[in-house]
């Protein structure tokens, strides 16, 4: 996955109405008009959050008959959550420093204090 393809997966997860549409395709493939019905904007604003969606690699639409259900990818999640572990073995690495310095800072203060 390119950097691109990452910054796209965080720009499309950014919104609360994308995320919840990609909850809903985690239970499985639904229709446009299946993932619109729990919100209270119109179907076009939600043919748009698809839109986004699709363009990120997180849902793909299929055809069946008169149906075109989408469904959910998990291929630029997984990249995502890869990036993000990353990270955060990063930052414990580096809290996991400062509280040895930190130990050995208070330490030497109480050596010198005694």
């Amino acid at each position: 996955m390119t950097g691109d393809e990452l910054s796209n997966t965080f720009s499309a997860l950014a919104d609360p109405t994308r995320r919840a549409i990609l909850v809903r395709l985690a239970a499985g493939e639904a229709t446009v008009n299946e993932l619109a019905e729990p919100f209270t904007i119109s179907l076009q604003a939600v043919s748009k959050h698809l839109k986004v969606l699709e363009r990120a690699g997180l849902i793909t639409r299929g055809r069946d008959a008169q149906w075109r259900p989408c469904r959910l990818e998990v291929a630029p999640l997984d990249a995502a959550a890869e990036w993000i572990e990353s990270q955060a073995q990063v930052w414990q690495s580096r809290f996991d420093r400062l509280d040895q310095h930190l130990q050995e800072t208070q330490r030497k203060q109480k050596e010198t204090e005694t």
